[in-house]
């Protein structure tokens, strides 16, 4: 699974996920900061990446389209810090790695976690 980190969360994300050997990249080294979400869509389909977000336009144009790709992870937290939220945020995204590679919405906040396959 590869992972690509919006521009709304921190870039500390991306040496998380790559200290558990999983390819991760930020958003900030691929396009430029201020790129449209389906920019970004676009470039995770082509490139087989799944989106980690804060950012609920992801869903929405998901929704809109009936796409089957890429996955989202929504991640539901106010004031996320990577030090911090990675330690149990990270574990939770990888033990969904099976759904998030065929096509799903992973919604994780500190409570629980949900995943829904695509279509929506």
């Amino acid at each position: 699974m590869k992972i690509l980190i919006d521009m709304n969360l921190s870039q500390k994300f991306a040496d998380l996920f790559k200290k558990k050997d999983t390819d991760a990249v930020h958003w900030s080294e691929i396009g430029a900061p201020n790129a449209e979400d389906t920019e970004i869509i676009e470039y995770a389909v082509k490139n087989n990446y799944v989106i980690m977000t804060c950012d609920l336009d992801f869903n929405i144009i998901l929704s809109i389209t009936h796409g089957l790709k890429p996955s989202i992870i929504q991640v539901r937290v106010q004031r996320i810090r990577a030090e911090q939220d990675g330690e149990w945020i990270v574990p939770k995204i990888l033990q969904n790695a099976n759904e998030l590679e065929k096509g799903a919405i992973l919604s994780i906040d500190l409570k629980k976690s949900r995943i829904r396959l695509l279509p929506l």
